[in-house]
């Protein structure tokens, strides 16, 4: 074991961590073997912030409940050991009232989950063990999938504890499965995903038989929920490595059955354009990949039913590929043809990918630079309010019909052009293309 000030910096700083550091103090008063598991224990070690800090203990669910009492307490994953304990209530502040939500008081901080130490037992479904036998923390440490994954950090001595052989291949930049990988990633078909993210977004190779397992495996990615494949690829195609984890699928097979369409990219271009948007987000990456292809409007559609995703980043996506043009060629083309996009709710999605076929594409900034600008301008000048309306044109006596749209989009391009000002003008436009019928 190693003996480390590992966590004292996010103690003083983060209340998740105190949060979880007084849940361990607590469940060691009450005779129980407490510990800091899994990935918070990797990140701080690689000198990262940890964004959750999950507590691993002997103690049953039960045991758990009992020590804070189960109104602190949430039995959301019981059955597999986990149990939620709620933040203790503040001692001051303003009184409940009716339709408070039931942690009212409790601050901010979401549940803590502890889990109990165990081992699993068969994953007949590939997804999720059939039962959990609960043990040790080394039993709990070997039923993990990656080494880097299986640490503890014991708080009363400020030692990781390491049964697999994380520390070493952390120091190394190594990505391994703890014991045999066709037997990590028969178990869960996930693994193999997950690996892809660990690997490129730590920055880490791959240790060969982990990743000649995933090569094998990789048609059973099919079996795993198209939510929780989404979660995943959100994770890697929303970091700096994007470009990254886009390659490991494709060189692991994974990519053929998750993200066929990748196969016909050129990944130069995509490198290019990736590298170029001012940060990696799904919505934009997809977009990016689409952009490369003949029917980027089918693979995006495509992408978003077999991993669930939701209608809102489908329709970022499209929106950025179908509308990127206008504003690479922003100064190029009339204010009427760009003004629509400049007041698209997804304008930002937009922006970003037109940026980036900028600048990857040397095709030129001003178009961006004008979309920039214009994007800092008050509302009543980036979207000012029509000069005519339906009814107005109802009012005169113009019959109802297809040329209501024709005549009011007129109107409205004259005006965002600037070639009229008021209402006469825009009736002047109406008067005029109606004697042209």
């Amino acid at each position: 074991m190693q003996s480390i000030p590992l966590f004292e910096h996010q103690v003083r700083e983060n209340p998740a961590a105190s949060e979880a550091f007084r849940i361990i103090t607590q469940l060691r008063q009450a005779g129980f073997v407490a510990y800091l598991a899994g990935g918070c224990v990797r990140d701080a070690l690689l000198g990262k912030t940890p964004k959750d800090f999950d507590v691993a203990t002997d103690a049953t669910p039960e045991s758990v409940r009992k020590t804070f009492g189960k109104s602190n307490t949430l039995a959301f994953g019981a059955s597999f050991g986990v149990i939620g304990v709620l933040p203790p209530k503040q001692s001051t502040g303003p009184s409940r009232s009716a339709g408070d939500s039931v942690d009212s008081g409790r601050g901010k901080l979401a549940p803590t989950e502890v889990a109990t130490f165990r081992s699993d037992g068969d994953y007949s479904d590939g997804r999720r063990p059939d039962s959990v036998h609960f043990g040790n923390a080394q039993q709990d440490a070997l039923r993990r999938d990656f080494t880097i994954n299986g640490l503890f950090f014991d708080p009363s001595t400020q030692s990781v504890i390491d049964f697999v052989g994380g520390q070493q291949d952390l120091k190394a930049g190594v990505l391994r499965t703890i014991r045999s990988p066709d037997q990590r990633f028969d178990e869960d078909k996930l693994r193999m995903l997950r690996a892809i993210r660990f690997s490129s977004t730590l920055g880490f190779q791959i240790e060969p038989q982990t990743r000649q397992a995933i090569i094998q495996h990789a048609s059973e990615i099919s079996v795993v929920s198209g939510e929780r494949i989404g979660a995943e690829m959100t994770k890697v195609l929303s970091s700096p490595a994007a470009m990254t984890g886009l390659r490991l699928l494709l060189e692991t097979k994974l990519a053929e059955h998750m993200m066929p369409d990748l196969i016909r990219v050129d990944l130069d271009e995509l490198g290019d354009l990736i590298q170029q948007l001012p940060q990696p987000l799904l919505v934009t990456v997809i977009a990016c990949v689409g952009i490369l292809l003949d029917d980027g409007k089918r693979f995006v559609r495509d992408v978003s039913n077999l991993w669930k995703l939701s209608s809102e980043q489908a329709r970022r996506s499209l929106s950025a590929i179908q509308h990127h043009a206008t504003l690479v060629n922003a100064d190029r083309l009339p204010w009427s043809s760009v003004q629509p996009v400049m007041i698209n709710r997804d304008r930002d999605d937009i922006l970003a990918v037109a940026k980036s076929v900028a600048r990857a594409q040397s095709c030129g900034e001003a178009g961006i630079r004008k979309a920039v600008d214009a994007a800092t301008w008050p509302a009543e000048r980036l979207n000012p309010p029509p000069l005519l309306t339906g009814d107005d044109l109802r009012q005169a006596g113009i019959s109802a019909g297809p040329q209501y749209r024709i005549l009011l989009q007129s109107v409205r391009d004259e005006q965002l052009n600037g070639r009229i000002q008021n209402a006469d003008q825009a009736w002047q436009v109406v008067n005029r293309l109606q004697s042209q019928d």
